[in-house]
């Protein structure tokens, strides 16, 4: 398995593939980072340039996203995919995943701690961070990510590209706008229109953001 990224995420990407199979052969890509070893934990390899990776991804097709920020995910695979990689989804056997009617994309990160109940759609390259809850009859769209402690109750929708903050919480059937960003801490209580950035208790918009396409 190759990661996309060798930074803080990736590594928490490497424990989850360790924790399913610590024999699994693993390298990491980064060729934007000045400050990197050869080698990750003396062991794992950190290929430079795109050569590389395209050399590594003729033995092993499969790669797991291992950054953050929905733009840089979606460069990313598209990235990748050009070089011959299957984008390819990392789960924590540590995690809770209910097996009725719950569906997980391609390229999906679930992290150790997350919940995820019944009847959820979770779109490509989608992030639940470690220790998010997602109740039922949720969809969440592609390259979505909810950061650490992330709250989601029964019949919520997510459009593309949304950020979560750390701990934000997202009330029963509340719909969030594609590209939207919800503050740490917030509390969603009311539908919120695309291109939005909300914080607060109950949270509200503060500003409009400018959608920079993928």
């Amino acid at each position: 398995m190759l990661i996309a990224g060798a930074k803080g995420f990736a590594k928490e990407v490497l424990e989850v593939i360790y924790q399913a199979d610590s024999q699994a052969l693993v390298a990491f890509y980064d060729d934007v980072s000045a400050d990197l070893p050869p080698l990750l934990y003396g062991h794992y390899s950190v290929l430079r340039t795109l050569a590389e990776a395209r050399q590594w991804l003729t033995q092993d097709p499969a790669f797991a996203l291992g950054t953050g920020s929905p733009h840089t995910r979606r460069l990313l695979a598209d990235k990748l995919r050009q070089a011959g990689g299957v984008l390819t989804a990392t789960l924590s056997p540590k995690a809770t995943i209910g097996v009725f009617g719950t569906e997980i994309g391609v390229g999906c990160n679930v992290m150790t701690g997350a919940v995820l109940t019944a009847d959820i759609i979770l779109g490509e390259g989608v992030l639940i961070n470690l220790n998010c809850t997602i109740g039922h009859d949720v969809v969440i769209e592609d390259y979505c990510e909810l950061s650490p402690g992330v709250h989601i109750a029964g019949h919520v929708a997510l459009g593309p590209n949304c950020v979560l903050g750390t701990g934000a919480v997202v009330l029963p059937g509340v719909r969030i706008g594609a590209n939207s960003i919800i503050g740490a801490g917030s509390v969603v209580t009311k539908d919120v229109e695309a291109d939005s950035l909300v914080v607060g208790i109950p949270a509200k918009v503060i500003k409009k953001l400018t959608h920079v396409a993928a």
